[in-house]
Formats: structure tokens, sequence, C-alpha cells
């Protein structure tokens, strides 16, 4: 397929998307199946056309002046790729499988109109209820933060330590183009274009032998800081996936206890294979079962739980640019009632002097400092440790880093703008 002809597969797609109200995941894989005759690269020329446009849909509709497809897709290229009118008219000239020549007005939309007056909510590409909770945060700075989550996220890796080590494995993946994260001594980026195949990295030997896993870069830091230490009892009590566990299982070396619980099994699915692969022999993967506390024995005896808690995900927009189209505020309540059952499940495993260690992938306040004060409130056995203190233990950039991030009474909050990761907020809590 030409470049012109993906664009005009990419503006049948999202018309299809807007017409059914369906997952745009679920439409690219029915188009794929519609359209064997597209290559590997056709499909992710086009996948990455349809991300782009949920990406920048709001202020692409407003730069256009029109709620089309079409014009999305067009003040897409503009927006977020870069193209000038030159290069987009190129694109669309009428010529067979090319899109319709561009209008008077589209070429003067794209000349002439820009996101200066355009509201925050509309320049951010965010859904218009947010806007005040995303204010709380960031304040004038929350469109700026806001399109630095609708950008494109690189592919981050974590070097499992039990398996190698970063300065060994990174010249293995010289061929994807692999460099050291910022901030992560464990962690590995590659960069992705907008057209770009995520790579096969699952057919790569170091991570079939275990000694990588995909995680980003925020991720891998929000583990750090809770600082577990070989020979301590850990409880992830959010474990899910395990993503979180095999980086705090690395950092024990192998020693101590670890004990990885989900409330929805189903999460822990895949736990046990990675755990495997990974060489992790001092995890125990606690299943639920029915109405049964798998948790019973453990009685103000954890040096560390952590919980990766469950929440709106408002930090993983630039990996999941449709979620956020699909947030209604009643998530945002549930959420806050799932995290404070958590929360209070953990207090009563931890011992005096241990800590809970407390992660959302959300950048709202209500999920994040909020829900730490009002833990603290009703549990004042309980006090915020500095983050900057807690890192710094295991940390030789936690100084630059807290110039970085944005830091509050109750943690971290990292953000695609300010720490090049995904949106996290961690914070720990020591028991007196």
């Amino acid at each position: 397929m030409t470049p012109a002809a993906r664009l005009s597969a990419a503006i049948d797609l999202i018309a299809t998307i807007d017409a059914q109200r369906i997952p745009a995941a679920k439409a690219l894989k029915e188009w794929g199946t519609a359209h064997r005759y597209a290559g590997s690269g056709d499909r992710a020329a086009i996948s990455g056309l349809i991300w782009d446009v949920l990406r920048r849909q709001s202020s692409a509709a407003y730069l256009m002046d029109d709620d089309s497809a079409r014009a999305r897709l067009l003040g897409m290229l503009k927006l977020e790729r870069g193209m000038d009118l030159a290069t987009i008219a190129a694109l669309c000239d009428g010529s067979r499988f090319a899109p319709e020549p561009l209008s008077t007005a589209e070429e003067a939309a794209l000349t002439s109109r820009s996101l200066a007056d355009a509201p925050a909510a509309v320049a951010g590409d965010y859904p218009e209820w947010l806007d005040p909770y995303l204010a709380k945060v960031f304040g004038d700075d929350r469109a700026a933060e806001a399109t630095a989550m609708a950008s494109r996220a690189p592919l981050d890796l974590r070097v499992n330590t039990l398996r190698g080590k970063r300065e060994k494995v990174l010249p293995r993946l010289a061929h994807l183009g692999a460099t050291e994260t910022p901030w992560s001594p464990l962690g590995l980026r590659i960069a992705l274009g907008a057209d770009a195949r995520n790579p096969g990295i699952n057919a790569e030997e170091d991570f079939i032998k275990g000694a990588i896993e995909v995680q980003d870069e925020g991720s891998q830091l929000a583990a750090l800081f809770s600082a577990a230490k070989p020979g301590e009892q850990v409880i992830d009590l959010c474990a899910g996936a395990g993503g979180k566990t095999l980086a705090i299982a690395a950092m024990m070396g192998g020693k101590g206890r670890l004990i990885a619980t989900d409330h929805d099994k189903r999460q822990l699915a895949p736990i046990h294979e990675r755990l495997s692969r990974a060489s992790v022999h001092n995890c125990e993967v606690r299943t639920p079962r029915g109405e049964a506390d798998v948790l019973s024995d453990i009685k103000a005896s954890a040096d560390l739980v952590l919980i990766d808690a469950p929440c709106t995900g408002t930090g993983t927009w630039r990996r999941n640019p449709d979620a956020k189209w699909r947030m209604r505020p009643g998530a945002l309540e549930v959420r806050l009632k799932d995290q404070a059952e958590v929360l209070a499940r953990a207090a009563p495993l931890v011992k005096a002097g241990g800590r809970i260690a407390y992660i959302t992938c959300s950048v709202l306040s209500e999920e994040n400092g909020e829900q730490v004060r009002a833990f603290v409130a009703r549990h004042p056995e309980f006090s915020v440790q500095p983050p900057e203190e807690t890192a710094s233990v295991v940390w030789d950039k936690a100084e630059a880093f807290a110039g970085a991030a944005l830091r509050s009474d109750e943690g971290w909050l990292m953000t695609p703008r300010r720490t090049g990761t995904d949106g996290f907020f961690v914070s720990v809590l020591k028991k007196g």
C-alpha cells in the first residue's frame, strides 16, 4: 500500500470506530482480517495513524473546525507528525486509493488556524469533565502535561539482575537501537517512530532467558522507591501479571520471603511462567479462592507491603489513547473505593518499622495525595516517608530526580513531560 492508500484506510477505520463505538484495537484486528493483502508494514502504519488520531482527536478537530474522520486525520498530521501543507496535499491528491484533494477550507485551516486560543481540554486532548481534576494537579500547565501524555511512548525494558547486567545486555540489543534510560539503573529504552512496529522482544534470546522484561521506566522506579532488601518479608498485594513482583524479586536477590497475590485470580495467570523465566525462586503466589483470606497467616510481620493500586490509568494515556475517551466519572469513584479497601487490608500486615509502598499509574490527586492523607488520618500509626529519603538509600540520582518529578508532602508524581516516563505516583508509608 502507498502512504496515501494508508491514509484512506485510516479515514475509513476512524469512521467505523465512530459509527460502531468499538475499541480501536478491535477495529484494527477486524480490518486486518478482512484485508489480508495488507502487509505487516501496512498494518503497523495504519495502526499508528489510528492511535495518533485518538491521541490528538480533540485538538485536531478544533484545528480543522470539523469533527469528521477525515478532518481529525488531517489535523493530526499537522499537530502530531509535524507535516506542512505541501506534504499533506501531496498525500491527498485524489489519485487511485488516495484521499480526495484538500478543499479550500481545509487548506485554510491547516495554514491559518492554531491551538493558541483553544481551551485546555482541547489543546491537551482529554475529556472536558477531567479539566478541574487536572487543573488541581498541574494548574496552567495541564494542557502541556496532557499533550505529553498523548505522544507515543518508547518501549522500555528492565534488565533482570538475577540473570544479567545492563552493561552486558545493552550491546546485545544494539540492533534494536536500545539505549540506557536516563533514570533507572536497570532500564533500556527503544525509541519508536510514528509508523514503527513494536520490535519482537519475545523472540530475543535475552528475553527468552529471562534477562529482560518489558516495563516502563516509571514502573521500574516505583519498585525501586520501595527499597525492598534481601532477607525481608515482602507482600505484593496487587501483583497482577507480576511486573513489579519481578522487579522486587531482583532487588531482594533471591533472599527473603516474597508473596504475590491479587484479588482477581485471572490477573495472576501470567505470573507463574514469568517468575520461572526470570529465575525467581523465593516467591510464593497465593491465588484467591472464594471468600477465604489467603493472607490470614500474616499478622503484623511484613517488612514491606507493595500496593500497585487499581486506578483510572490516567498516567498511561500515551500507551492507551482510546482509554481516556472511554473513561467516565463513575470510574473514579469505583477506583477510590478499591484503593481505600486495599490500603485497609495492607495496614495490619505491616510490622512496626515496616512500610507500605503505595503506587498508582494515575496523575489525579484524588487517587494519590488525597488517598494517602485519608489513610494516614484513619491509621495515625503510619507516616509518610519523604520520597527522596527512601530513594537515596538505593539510588544515586534521587537529588536530580527531585528536581524533575512533581514533589508533594505525600510522595512523587512522575509524568511524561517531567520525567519522560508514564504517569506514576509513589508514596512510602512507614509504621511507627
